[in-house]
């Protein structure tokens, strides 16, 4: 696993009330929801990336408003359509 290194301003953890550890995970956790949405990475790899289960990022998606399906309903009914 590769190891980054960010530099934060001290007092953004007193603005958001989160200590290094917590903030660390939401912003991957938001990283990844946020690639997920914009389609660049699958379900599976942004599970990777939040470092979270399966679950738990689903119910991040919820949380940011995100949808869990990667296909809008046109895409669905084309599909639809597509395999009679």
């Amino acid at each position: 696993m590769t190891q980054l290194t960010l530099d934060m301003p001290k007092e953004i953890f007193a603005t958001l009330h989160k200590d290094p550890e917590e903030f660390t995970r939401e912003l991957r956790i938001a990283a990844a929801v946020k690639w997920y949405e914009l389609e660049l990475v699958s379900q599976g790899r942004a599970v990777e990336i939040a470092g979270v289960t399966r679950a738990e990022f689903i119910t991040a998606l919820g949380q940011y408003k995100v949808s869990p399906f990667q296909y809008t309903a046109d895409e669905v009914l084309a599909e639809l359509r597509d395999a009679d």
